[in-house]
Parts: structure tokens; C-alpha cells; sequence
């Protein structure tokens, strides 16, 4: 997640970006954290054992967040846009015990609920110093809202968004939320999950995945309300595809081909590098990886009996967060909802169909394997026997782009994850296989020498 100043004007900036997701430690998947799926990972009402530190920081966070909620102008809120009916609203207090069931990496739930036994949540973004600017956060939650819009209308379980509203001073709630309906079921676990129960909910996924594939957009990028008409693909809704310079914000996309976003994402991280902004701390290596990765693109996309059997300014949405939380389930494994739509985005049918994150034998990838999981295997053969030959392609051909995925962006303090995904990705796509890690910097740097970028950083040395 970036870390941002102000200056003087009062403008946010970037200063240090380090990027990731991991439920702990804010690295995507990290290998630490994730050796495989939902067996090693410590849960949710660990962390504050994991890192005490990082608990009295949240506390202090959440805190400070409840303080700004107006809880009355809330209940009024949605008492009005249920023709009157009383709702009520617990006592808003952090309680690191219940943390699982309240709050994610990103946004914070409440429950209202409604004399008449309805209840919705009210879903509230987290901010700290770590936080994007607001008209950033603003363009992410105007996305979730969009996309969530969206589902209303496929035949997937998603909640309904009944009303949301930003920060502002006209906000009588004092925090932007969005109102959303209350689903059923409680987040997947995997590793409670018999092989009957993890067929099952694959199986399930699959078929969703498929009703995804009958609603395709004509660029990639991350969904936008209108004020008038249809929802239209705009740029992507994600801290990481943005631009920043001093009170200027641009954010990557739309684009109209997976190479066009791989090498504006490749891009902007270079520059991010060059401006101190990024991999601060080891901007050579990461800058010699990242140059690597833009002369790759040609070698990660999809071949072109792929692209012959499929219409290239097609895309579909995909969960950007698809580890496996957003997935609830009943005691009996049947998906109840998809939940967590931040960051969205739509991708060419080889990115936005290959495994969910969540299938991955986790180990087995951070060490480079490129070969399916048992999950995985089962995914491709469900879409197989159901007829769509593509999607189980995307899935059995998908490990590459994983690889590519993850080493684009990733957190270098967690090296040894690292290597064995970029020795994955180099012996996948037969490109300085085999190569340890100082042997290939040596290459590296002998095969970029003439790059400028990297000229200005040995300088700086």
C-alpha cells in the first residue's frame, strides 16, 4: 500500500510506495503467510498476536474512524429509504475479537437492523496515513458501487447496493458508506473444507465464472457510474495503476489490449522507481526486474491459436481480490454470495478466466512449479464437460500469466517468495531459464547497460 506526505499547500503526494494485499502483513499472497491456501495462513483474530504493534496501530485507526460517524444520520438514512421503518445501530466500538466478521484490509461493516428482522451492513472505507488521496478513494468507491450495480443484473449472488455517499461536508454521516444488503453465509474456509465440500464450491465457481463470460466490455479497465445511461468501462479503480504528481492524479486505462496495460503498469513503475517512490531501498534490482518484465510482455500473451479462437475487444470482469474470503458459503457449501468488489476490473478472457487466486497450491507456486493444483485441474475439467473449451484453456494455460502477475509489483522484502516466482516465470516462457539470481543480475545488467533509467540509478550509487 502507498504511504503519502502532504505539502505545504496541503496536498496529499506519494512518498514510499511498497504494494500488496496479504491479509497480514500487506504483502498479495505472501509466502510467508500463505504456504497454502487457508492452511498456514494465521486467521483473522490472530493478527493482533502476529504483530502487537500493528494491533494497537488498527485500534487506534478504528477508533478514530468511529469517532467521525454520525450513527443517527445513519439510521435515519436508512430508515428513510425503507418508507420509515426503525432500525437501530450498535454501539460503535473496536473489538479486535469480532474482527473477522467486521472489518477487512479495507473497509469497516456495521450492522443496521431493521424492526421488521431485515438487516443491511453499512460498508465504510478505512483511512490512515497510508491512504490514497480522496479523490482517489473516491474514484475505488465509485467503482465498487458501479460494479456492484452491475451484478445486480447477472445471475450471480452479490449484494444489493441500496444508497452510497462520499466525504464531504454535505454528508451528514460524517464518513463516506455505502448501504449494501447483508448476505448470508460466513467467509469460505478452505482448509475445513473436506475434497467433496472443495469440489463442490469449484463446481459452483465455475458456473459463475461462466455467467461472467456472457457479459462481455470493449476495454479493459475498471467499471464507472454515469449520470445518465449505461455503465461504461473508465480507468482502473486501484492505487497501484495510478499516477501521482504533487495534487495531480491520473489513473491508468481504459485500455484495448492486454499488452497496451501491461506496458503502461510496467511503465509506471520504472518511473516510480526513478522518482524514489518506489523500491527504495533495492531500486536496482527492482529496476533490472521490471525492465526485464516490459521486454516479456511479448512472451506472457496469450498465443495467437488463442487469440484466433476468441474476440481480442472482449473483456469480462474479474475479481481483483479472488484468494478465496470473498467467497461466502452455508454449513452445507453452497455459495451464498461474492463479496468484495474493490478494485475491479475487466480483462481479456485468458487473464479474467484462469484459476482464482484462492485454487493455487500456494507452495508449490512460490517455488516456481509450473503445474496445476488438484483445484485447479478440477476448475478446467468443469468447464470442459460444460462445454466452454476457452475457459478451460484460460485455466490450464493460466500459470504463466500468474507468474507474470505477481513478479509485476511485488514486495522485495519477501525475497525468497520472489525468486522461485520469477525462476517460474523465466523457465515457463523459456526465457534465461535456470538462471540464479546473481548469475541473471549479471546478465541483466550487461544487457541493459544502454538503458537510461538505469545509467541515472548507478548513478546515484
Amino acid at each position: 500500500m502507498p504511504m503519502w506526505a502532504c505539502d505545504s499547500d496541503g496536498c496529499s503526494k506519494p512518498a514510499v510506495r511498497n504494494a500488496g494485499d496479504c491479509i497480514l502483513c500487506n504483502r498479495h499472497l505472501c509466502s510467508l503467510h500463505l504456504q497454502s491456501p487457508y492452511h498456514q495462513c494465521p486467521s483473522w483474530e490472530d493478527a493482533d498476536h502476529y504483530d502487537p504493534a500493528a494491533g494497537e496501530a488498527e485500534r487506534k485507526e478504528i477508533e478514530r474512524l468511529l469517532q467521525k460517524i454520525n450513527k443517527e444520520a445513519l439510521a435515519a438514512r436508512a430508515s428513510e429509504l425503507r418508507d420509515g421503518m426503525p432500525c437501530t445501530i450498535p454501539a460503535l466500538q473496536y473489538d479486535g475479537s469480532k474482527r473477522s466478521s467486521i472489518m477487512g484490509g479495507m473497509n469497516y461493516h456495521i450492522d443496521i437492523v431493521f424492526e421488521d428482522g431485515v438487516v443491511w451492513l453499512a460498508r465504510i472505507r478505512r483511512f490512515d496515513a497510508a491512504s490514497p488521496p480522496p479523490a482517489l478513494r473516491d474514484h475505488i468507491f465509485q467503482s465498487e458501487v458501479a460494479t456492484m450495480k452491475f451484478l445486480e443484473e447477472v445471475a450471480i449472488p452479490t449484494p444489493r447496493v441500496f444508497d452510497f455517499a462520499l466525504e464531504s461536508e454535505e454528508n451528514p454521516v460524517g464518513v463516506g458508506y455505502m448501504l449494501i444488503e447483508k448476505m448470508p453465509g460466513t467467509s469460505l474456509r478452505w482448509s475445513l473444507a473436506s475434497p467433496d465440500q472443495r469440489r463442490k464450491v469449484v463446481e459452483q465457481l465455475a458456473d459463475m465464472l461462466i455467467e461472467l463470460r456472457k457479459h462481455p466490455f470493449d476495454k479493459m479497465g475498471s467499471l464507472e457510474l454515469s449520470a445518465s445511461g449505461p455503465l461504461h468501462i473508465g480507468a482502473f479503480a486501484r492505487e497501484s495503476l495510478t499516477d501521482f504528481d504533487r495534487s495531480r492524479i491520473s489513473a491508468l486505462g481504459p485500455y484495448s489490449s492486454l499488452e497496451e496495460y501491461h506496458t503502461a503498469s510496467i511503465r509506471l513503475i520504472l518511473d516510480l522507481i526513478l522518482r524514489e517512490e518506489m523500491y527504495s531501498q533495492n531500486p536496482i534490482d527492482a529496476y533490472l526486474i521490471h525492465r526485464f518484465l516490459l521486454d516479456l510482455i511479448p512472451s506472457v500473451l496469450p498465443p495467437p491459436s488463442f487469440r484466433q479462437n476468441t474476440k481480442d475487444h472482449h473483456f469480462f470482469l474479474k475479481h481483483a481480490d479472488d484468494k478465496g474470503d470473498h467467497i461466502l458459503v452455508d454449513d452445507d457449501y453452497n455459495i451464498t454470495a461474492l463479496i468484495d468488489w474493490e478494485w475491479a476490473y475487466t480483462a481479456p478472457e485468458p487473464l479474467a478466466f484462469n484459476s482464482p487466486v484462492g485454487l493455487l497450491p500456494v507452495a508449490e507456486f512460490y517455488n516456481g512449479v509450473n503445474a496445476l493444483g488438484e483445484e485447479e485441474e478440477w476448475l478446467a475439467q468443469m468447464f470442459e464437460l460444460r462445454g466452454h473449451l476457452g475457459l478451460a484453456r484460460a485455466v490450464r494455460g493460466g500459470r504463466v500469466q500468474h507468474f507474470f502477475a505477481f513478479c509485476c509489483g511485488y514486495d522485495l522484502s519477501d525475497w525468497k517468495g520472489f525468486l522461485g516466482l520469477f525462476r517460474g516465470l523465466r523457465d515457463a516462457v523459456g526465457v534465461d531459464p535456470g538462471l540464479g539470481w546473481e548469475e541473471w543480475k549479471g546478465v541483466a545488467l550487461e544487457r541493459y547497460r544502454g538503458d537510461e533509467g538505469l545509467r541515472v540509478l548507478l548513478g546515484r550509487v
